[in-house]
């Protein structure tokens, strides 16, 4: 049996043809794979963003809130320093011992030194700080750490 030149041309053609097909296919599965891989990263991304536009909204609500209440207790200081306001306490002052009948029964009120007053406004603003502090920790565990 004889081969023409024809039938080795197909032939040839037809090896050619199953060959070129073999690494189309061998490259279309990469594709796939690096097509999926990228979809993936690209997802990892979007939701990496989406999770730091959440954290950044949630640290200025927080930081917002934070200087609210420092311009609160602030105004409330100077409210106190000019006597547009009073600190009142439940105090127990002892009695004036005097024989004079000439003595003034509130001749000696009870009040804060500065140091006290200073004292309970760092103290105020140190509450509130811890406060704020601990509710956007809270809420950040909440919504970010799922």
């Amino acid at each position: 049996m004889a081969f023409s030149g024809r039938t080795l041309i197909i032939g040839a053609m037809l090896i050619v043809l199953i060959a070129v097909c073999y690494i189309a296919d061998r490259y279309h599965d990469k594709y796939i794979t690096a097509s999926d891989l990228a979809t993936q990263r690209q997802q990892t991304i979007d939701d990496m963003q989406a999770r730091q536009r959440d954290v950044a909204a949630l640290d200025a609500k927080y930081t917002q809130e934070l200087a609210d209440a420092q311009a609160s207790i602030d105004q409330l200081e100077r409210d106190v320093a000019t006597g547009k306001r009073r600190l009142q306490l439940n105090a127990k002052c002892p009695a004036i011992n005097t024989t004079s009948t000439a003595s003034v029964d509130d001749a000696a009120s009870a009040g804060l030194t500065d140091a006290a007053e200073r004292d309970y406004f760092t103290l105020r603003s140190r509450i509130e700080f811890a406060g704020k502090q601990i509710a956007g920790l809270q809420q950040y565990i909440n919504e970010q750490c799922k």
